[in-house]
């Protein structure tokens, strides 16, 4: 809603200045819920939280922030200060990826538009200080949501989802009138993910729902009915309709037990953990049946698997300018870590990679300027390194299928000496 279409408030905000977004009560108890639907980019609606402050009525603020965002908004470098081989060793690399990619795309919208997303988030956080007010954090965090989602879609969807990601990220210097506007209803996830998520019921679960119930229950955590008398909430216009129906609604006398299971990630299935040692023993079993019919034709299978995983796993690494003994190192690791599921060609090639380019100090404090532009991500080493590791994961992944059926093509396709 614009400014000039601002209506006056309806009697529970008789007292409270009028507000560019809308506003919505909801009482529990003796506590009073007041909501604010912002627009991510827009000046106004960090005026409307500035301007609700200054009511004095509320003795509260929550936001729709987690722990992790809102320790990268108080300190921007926190992405370039993480141990980068820990990243590696417990598989976050896609995450953080991921995150430096969002975190790129909200600067460039800062520097097009004037206005960095999530003003209002920061308005609210002032006032908190300023006022000494007790701030509540209650969204969910964005890593479980990515995992959450990355989860819930079926498989043969999520390269094409994370692809789309990243790429809607990376590929556009100039980002659109229509993806700015797509920020006035919800976060960088939601804008990223809105071409997706219209369409689908298993996307639009955990990125939108979930999180809707979610807040409600952090909310009914943080300031249940009797803690506080007045609490402005601030969050997306998106985000608003269904959060008010889950607190109109009467939530659980104990709201962390759903709210965990909000959090837990779904394990994998039983047959996607066994399917890389089913590849193994298959792989295995076909030099086996190669070298009994034929010794050429065995030591034919073991070179083409090596040939093949090597070749596409460490060209993958050149793409993205890693060092030529990472190349070499991932071209030789590549064929064995892919008959060992314990180990990823991408964690050899990423820990070769930081022990031979070894970043700097100034790699990791310009790490969130360098990522704005897609040539800082193979300038800067750490960002390179990052983008070492996915590379070589991917080309393993699809030397491993390419070799497999390459096997199986030689001992049952008519081609076997």
């Amino acid at each position: 809603m614009s400014q000039d279409e601002t209506t006056p408030p309806s009697a529970p905000f008789a007292a409270l200045p009028a507000t560019s977004g809308p506003l919505k009560a909801v009482t529990v108890g003796n506590t009073t819920y007041t909501l604010l639907g912002t627009a991510h980019v827009s000046a106004q609606s960090a005026d409307d939280v500035r301007n609700l402050a200054d009511s004095g009525q509320f003795d509260a603020i929550a936001i729709e922030l987690c722990d992790a965002r809102h320790h990268s908004m108080n300190n921007p470098d926190a992405m370039g200060e993480q141990d980068l081989f820990q990243v590696f060793k417990q598989g976050k690399a896609g995450m953080v990826a991921a995150s430096l990619a969002l975190g790129a795309f909200q600067q460039r919208i800062a520097e097009q538009s004037g206005i960095e997303p999530g003003a209002e988030m920061r308005a609210a956080l002032e006032e908190c200080r300023s006022r000494n007010l007790p701030l509540l954090l209650v969204d969910r965090d964005v890593g479980v949501t990515l995992k959450r989602i990355y989860r819930n879609v079926p498989w043969w969807q999520r390269f094409s989802l994370f692809s789309g990601l990243i790429g809607s990220v990376l590929s556009r210097q100039d980002v659109s009138k229509e993806e700015i506007e797509k920020l006035k209803e919800g976060d960088m996830l939601e804008a990223t993910f809105s071409e997706f998520a219209a369409e689908s019921e298993a996307l639009y679960t955990p990125l939108i729902r979930e999180r809707d119930r979610y807040m409600a229950l952090r909310l009914a955590e943080q300031a249940p009915p009797g803690r506080f008398k007045n609490v402005l909430v601030v969050l997306g216009a998106g985000h608003l309709k269904g959060t008010v129906e889950h607190l109109e609604a009467p939530l659980p006398d104990n709201p962390t037990v759903e709210r965990e299971a909000l959090e837990a990630t779904p394990p994998p299935s039983k047959l996607w953990k066994a399917l890389p040692w089913l590849i193994t023993i298959l792989v295995i079993t076909g030099f086996a049946i190669g070298f009994s019919r034929n010794t050429d034709l065995g030591w034919q299978l073991v070179l083409e698997w090596f040939l093949i995983n090597g070749i596409l796993s460490g060209g993958a690494t050149i793409i993205a300018l890693a060092h030529p003994v990472t190349v070499i190192a991932t071209f030789f690791a590549a064929p064995l870590t892919s008959l060992n599921p314990t180990i990823g060609a991408g964690f050899v090639a990423a820990g070769v990679e930081l022990y031979m380019r070894k970043p700097k100090v100034r790699d990791f404090s310009s790490l969130r300027k360098d990522v704005t532009h897609l040539k800082g991500w193979w300038q800067n080493r750490v960002s390179r390194t990052l983008l070492v590791f996915i590379l070589a994961t991917l080309g393993s992944a699809v030397g491993t299928w390419v070799a497999g059926f390459r096997i199986a093509g030689a001992l049952f396709g008519g081609d076997a000496a």
